[in-house]
């Protein structure tokens, strides 16, 4: 084994953290905590992979996932047996520093073969760009566009939205709806219940609903990390939420809800410039938005299009096969239920 490669579990949860506060762009979605609650959710079990060679150094964080667990593999395969790694819910791959990272692919590939991973299904940060290091080394894939406020000052972040949602934000603030942030159990709990709802609303499937351990992990684990921001009517009712991850300067837009039956209001226009100005009061450059549902132009991304008149940052994904004879043993298994062409990994699909 590589003594320049590492693997962390969460029972060392305060070096993972240490190690991944030491890169200069580190995000949230690298904290041991936000994976913690993830787990909690069941999504596998995280793993942080620390490279450091002194001439490049990296980390990559993933779920790790027994693939016997997956619906159509049960009773077909041995639990325990084969694996396969997906970057938490948001974004992940490798955060490289320093020169060519040759030898960290090679330890992490003899890694992942000696330990049956099968493949890796990364999701890039679009603000981080770290896909860049990664080509070669992934089959890197460019999807849509994605919207990153710049909030450099309270001037550039109203600027940069556009005149039409300027008004639509002016008239939230006639309708008397105030904003305000927290991070204290009810709030969590009104969250929750303003989340579900909407997902209700949408025909959202079952994995978009999150039990309430998932967000006693969050409120309890990501303590400098999270904050609620919420819509409230003069009379006190809570009509929209949404929360968002702060962490090394970088702020992000990660679950959010709305009554509908307030949507004349605006709501949640209000809710996204006020956390934009709070995000540039404290020393946040960027706050991202995301793009559409499946990354298409949708309504949701022309929602989050009109926050920022700048130039849109593309998502990238990352796909790598460590086993290929494991790989299209396993698709063959699936070959005859197999519901979308496309996925990956496509024993998946």
């Amino acid at each position: 084994m590589d003594k320049n490669f590492h693997v962390f579990l969460l029972d060392d949860a305060e070096q993972w953290d240490r190690i991944v506060r030491s890169f200069c762009n580190y995000e949230v979605y690298y904290l041991s905590e936000y994976t913690r609650a993830f787990e909690i959710h069941g999504d596998g079990q995280p793993l942080l992979f620390y490279y450091d060679d002194s001439y490049v150094r990296g980390i990559n964080v993933v779920m790790k996932r027994d693939i016997s667990l997956e619906t159509h593999f049960r009773g077909k395969l041995a639990e325990n047996t084969y694996f396969d790694i997906t970057s938490p819910y948001g974004y992940g791959g490798w955060l490289i520093e320093g020169g060519a990272p040759d030898m960290l692919f090679q330890a992490y590939s003899e890694w992942c073969c000696n330990h049956d991973i099968v493949c890796e299904f990364a999701r890039f940060h679009p603000v981080l760009e770290n896909h860049k290091k990664c080509w070669g080394a992934y089959e890197v894939a460019g999807l849509g566009k994605t919207v990153v406020m710049d909030l450099s000052s309270p001037q550039c972040i109203w600027e940069n939205i556009t005149s039409k949602n300027r008004n639509v934000i002016r008239k939230a603030i006639r309708n008397e709806i105030k904003i305000y942030n927290g991070r204290y159990p009810d709030i969590f709990e009104k969250f929750r219940y303003i989340y579900n709802r909407t997902m209700d609303q949408d025909g959202a499937e079952s994995y978009y609903y999150f039990e309430p351990e998932f967000y006693d992990s969050v409120l309890k684990g990501l303590e400098q990390n999270v904050q609620i921001f919420y819509a409230q009517l003069p009379n006190g009712e809570i009509i929209a939420a949404a929360i968002m991850l702060i962490a090394n300067g970088y702020m992000n837009y990660h679950l959010s809800g709305s009554l509908r039956e307030y949507s004349s209001l605006a709501a949640t226009n209000l809710l996204l410039y006020k956390a934009a100005l709070w995000g540039c009061e404290n020393g946040c450059r960027t706050l991202y938005l995301g793009g559409g549902v499946g990354t298409r132009e949708d309504g949701l991304f022309r929602f989050k299009k009109s926050f920022y008149k700048g130039e849109l940052r593309r998502f990238y994904l990352g796909k790598k096969v460590f086993n290929n004879g494991v790989y299209q043993m396993l698709v063959k298994i699936r070959e005859n239920n197999i519901r979308n062409e496309n996925y990956f990994p496509l024993y998946r699909g």
